[in-house]
Parts: C-alpha cells; sequence; structure tokens
C-alpha cells in the first residue's frame, strides 16, 4: 500500500514538493510503500521493531530519534491521541520552517487531530481520500506545548510514558495473570510482549524464577520498563516476539499478547505469539497467558503443545497453559539436562 493520500494530494497538484527536499518520515504503517516521495532524501523514524527493520531492509536511513533540519516531515497519525500531539510537536521541531504533513485514517482519529490542528496553526491544505486525510501546514512551533514527555511516573509509581500500552496503569488482563501465576515456575523464562514492565517485575516474584527475557517491539515501552525493572536476573530484549530467541532455550513463557494493530482485533497476532513460545520451549516447558474470553486460541495451542488447560479465567479473560511443546524433541531442539 502506498501512502495513498500523499500520493493522490502530489497528482492532483494540491500539494507540491521539491525533488532535492529532504524528508523525515514519523513512524510510517509498516506495509506503506514510499514510492510517492521517490528521488528524495528519505529517513524514517519507528520505534516499533518490526517497521524498523522493514524500512532498514529496503535500503530506508531508519533511527528511532529522528532529528533536523528538514525540509519536510510526514507525520502518520497513531492511535494514541497523546502520541499523535507529541508527534507533531517532534515534526515542527524537526521541519524548523518547512512543511509538516499529517495523514491518518478516520479510524484512528485524524478528524479529531485536524480539528486540533486547525486551533493551533494555520492549515494550508487539506484533502480525504481511502476512508482518510492528509493535512499540510508550515512549521511554526505551535505545538511545542504538546511534545511527547519523558518516561515519568504515575499515580501508582510505576514509569510510563503517554503512547505506549496501558500507560494509565496495569490492564486488567495482566493483573489477573499475575494473580494466576504457578508458584511452580522456575528456572529461565521470557516474558514476551512485555511492555513497560509490570508481568516481569511480578514473575521476579516467583521463588523459583532465576532469569526473565523481556521482550518488546516498542522502544518506548522498553525504555520504561528498564527503568521499572531494575534487576540483574533480567535481560532487554528490542524485538519483534514472534521471531526472537533461540529454540528450545527456556523453561517457561509468560505473556499477554497483543491483538491488534489497528481498531480492529486479530487473532492472528496471539497465534503468532504461541508459536513463537512454542519453539522457545524445552521438551517440558510451560506457556502461561491471558487472552480476551472471545479470541479463538484453543486450535492454535492444542495444535503447538501435548497438554492444554484454562487455570483462571472470567467473563472477560481466560488464564491459559500449555505444557509440553509437540515436536520440542526433534533434531536441533536444545535438550534439558
Amino acid at each position: 500500500m502506498t501512502l495513498a493520500r500523499l500520493d493522490h494530494a502530489l497528482d492532483t497538484g494540491a500539494l507540491t514538493l521539491s525533488q532535492d527536499a529532504r524528508v523525515v518520515v514519523l513512524e510510517p504503517a509498516m506495509e506503506s510503500d514510499l514510492t510517492p516521495l521517490a528521488g528524495m532524501r528519505i529517513s524514517v523514524q519507528h520505534s516499533f521493531k518490526p517497521a524498523y527493520d522493514h524500512f532498514q531492509l529496503l535500503g530506508f536511513d531508519v533511527t528511532t530519534d529522528a532529528t533536523g533540519p528538514a525540509d519536510v516531515v510526514h507525520v502518520t497519525v497513531p492511535r494514541s491521541r497523546e502520541l499523535a500531539r507529541g508527534l507533531l510537536a517532534q515534526a515542527e521541531a524537526i521541519a524548523e520552517n518547512g512543511l509538516v504533513i499529517v495523514d491518518g485514517a478516520k479510524t484512528d482519529g485524524i478528524d479529531a487531530i485536524l480539528k486540533f490542528a486547525k486551533s493551533k496553526v494555520a492549515i494550508d491544505g487539506q484533502m480525504s481520500k481511502a476512508h482518510g486525510k492528509i493535512f499540510w501546514f508550515r512549521a511554526c512551533a505551535a505545538f511545542a506545548d504538546c511534545a511527547l514527555p519523558d518516561p515519568a511516573p504515575i499515580a501508582s509509581g510505576w514509569i510510563t510514558q503517554p503512547g505506549v500500552f496501558s500507560a494509565d496503569g496495569p490492564d486488567d488482563g495482566s493483573q489477573a495473570l499475575v494473580a494466576a501465576l504457578p508458584k511452580t515456575l522456575k528456572g529461565q523464562g521470557a516474558d514476551l510482549g512485555g511492555g513497560w514492565g509490570y508481568l516481569t517485575h511480578h514473575l521476579l516474584d516467583l521463588p523459583g524464577v532465576t532469569h526473565v527475557d523481556l521482550v518488546e517491539a516498542d522502544r518506548r515501552a522498553l525504555t520504561c520498563a528498564e527503568k521499572n525493572v531494575r534487576d540483574d536476573r533480567v535481560s532487554f530484549h528490542w524485538a519483534d516476539a514472534t521471531a526472537w530467541g533461540k529454540a528450545g532455550s527456556l523453561d517457561w513463557v509468560v505473556m499477554n499478547p497483543p491483538f491488534h494493530t489497528s481498531r480492529t482485533p486479530d487473532a492472528h497476532l496471539g497465534q503468532a505469539f504461541i508459536r513463537s513460545a512454542a519453539r522457545l520451549l524445552r521438551p517440558k516447558g510451560t506457556l502461561v497467558f491471558v487472552a480476551n474470553r472471545h479470541l479463538p486460541y484453543e486450535t492454535t495451542l492444542s495444535e503447538c503443545f501435548q497438554q492444554v488447560a484454562e487455570l483462571d479465567g472470567n467473563s472477560r479473560f481466560k488464564i491459559l497453559q500449555a505444557d509440553h511443546p509437540k515436536g520440542s524433541d526433534k533434531p536441533g531442539r536444545t535438550k534439558r539436562r
């Protein structure tokens, strides 16, 4: 998928960009094709590791913290309102006196962001296309008061940052999982999709746990985790949990897997986490995780594990345990001695 709205604005002549412009693209969707900017000097900022790796593989200059000056900054609106406003502030700072282009889907809140922007700055142009909008304006430090704050303690004492998952405190699913954690977990394990560290913090309270690998794809969330969990038994990994790690290397995996990247739930994400857990576990390994009650994970669990049971749950969540990954005794797996 190209940047369809940008492509349309350029094709119609509503927006004109210099071919020798330096362009910074902030947090584009991973499926975005940057063809409309072909020939320009492009830098991409991304905090999501799979997207970071994707654009780097395509040959783009990629960073987690873009800097200026730039002639043009393109912002893809995220679902988080606070993060969206923070990206507008960053875009203006990078663009200095250049052009800021804001692009997003209606389902991600582009209408609200456009209304907010109009209250702060004169909009030079706007267009609607492909169930969303694109608008642009000249940078003038109008959004300086919207800059994304550094990670900081919230009322409950946890360190989080606007834009990360469950920035206001531990989510209900993770709290339910902590309450149901088997006290028998021991040895080395992983918190896949560990966010800002809530589960890992509580895993360290289990007497048999010797090491936790916290794996998180969101660099901002991982930075918070590094501040929330200070223990020599923890290693932090900025990585895609569905591809991370050595097969057959862990005694257990605990996780609260994501189930959407957009507003629409997608069970394939959680299923990929389950398959990754099965790959990582030793022959007698255990997976414990929480999921929304309606998500259809049982078939994937049965395909990947010899034993599956529901530990706990309610009308909203189910706490599932799966033991003995299938195929873990095949050659190439690391057997426990």
